[in-house]
């Protein structure tokens, strides 16, 4: 009997999503055994910092890195919107899978169905400069204020009054089975997701054959096309995962559309393009997306933040 090891962070959504990852191998490989070590990262050890606060990348995966380097673990299961574009050296994305949601969603303590039954100036709970220009821009008047923690922690705030909403990530939510609390789910199209929101991703060493054969069979080759045209995007405009930047790619038949946007934070210089071309030419046609946002004023608006 294969036992492998599985490492990913201790919270309840990224033990869900393991769980998600490991029943799918279960499936094909019904002798297998699979065990769970549990990491601590420096996201989960600091929950005040604001996220758009950050100068490093690897906030969430990179202790979990650190155990598959150290081959205390044959693979790592992330949310892949989290991991840096820059792959650390012995490290490869051997799969990419199970993205049902990629799309925000609005939770507010009574169900609402439109934006505009927010109070005025209603207090909404983001982590997100992406969030934050995107939410100024449907009403200027709601207040953007940081949150921080797991969506348990986060709906908590929330019923106590801390906030009027939330913004989370609806795949998050719906893996954790609270998807009842959902007042608004966003179009992916208009307010735009981070890059690779909803996405899976299994992360093994790059020389681990075995391992990388073994679960390979799970990867979906439609979810990686779209998910690494979507971080093509950061990777061209070399902005970060933390910047007002949002991109979010689809296939329609034998074309792949994507949809992206830069902004200042407070969303009132608000720049988005679309483009549509062959999905086996997806790279390219990120990187023409995001050269267009940098021409058009996105350089400027990066600079900006930089100060």
């Amino acid at each position: 009997m294969k036992v492998l090891t599985a490492a990913t962070r201790g919270g309840a959504l990224a033990i869900a999503q393991t769980r998600i990852v490991t029943d799918s191998l279960k499936k094909i490989y019904p002798d297998i055994q699979i065990k769970v070590r549990k990491i601590t990262t420096g996201g989960d050890r600091d929950r005040r910092t604001a996220l758009w606060n950050l100068r490093t990348s690897g906030f969430f995966t990179s202790q979990v890195e650190d155990a598959l380097l150290a081959k205390k673990a044959d693979f790592a299961v992330h949310s892949f919107k989290d991991l840096p574009t820059h792959q650390r050296e012995g490290l490869t994305i051997a799969v990419i899978c199970d993205r049902q949601f990629p799309e925000d969603c609005l939770v507010t303590k009574d169900i609402i169905t439109s934006i505009d039954q927010l109070p005025e100036s209603a207090k909404i709970g983001t982590s997100s400069l992406r969030r934050v220009a995107q939410i100024k821009r449907l009403r200027a008047d709601l207040q953007p204020v940081s949150i921080r923690g797991n969506v348990t922690t986060r709906l908590k705030h929330l019923d106590a009054g801390s906030f009027d909403a939330i913004i989370l990530a609806r795949a998050g939510i719906e893996r954790l089975g609270l998807g009842n609390k959902i007042s608004i789910c966003f179009d992916p199209t208009e307010f735009i997701p981070a890059p690779a929101q909803g996405a899976l991703a299994i992360q093994t060493g790059t020389d681990d054959d075995e391992t990388n054969e073994l679960v390979s069979v799970i990867d979906e080759k439609r979810v990686r096309i779209t998910t690494f045209a979507e971080r093509q995007v950061l990777v061209t405009m070399q902005c970060g995962c933390h910047a007002p930047v949002g991109a979010f790619a689809r296939i329609v038949g034998g074309d792949i559309e994507i949809h992206a946007f830069i902004s200042d934070v407070g969303g009132t210089y608000f720049i988005r393009r679309q483009i549509t071309g062959p999905a086996e030419k997806a790279g390219s046609l990120a990187e023409k997306i995001a050269d267009d946002l940098l021409a058009s004023g996105g350089k400027e608006i990066l600079a900006s933040l930089k100060e």
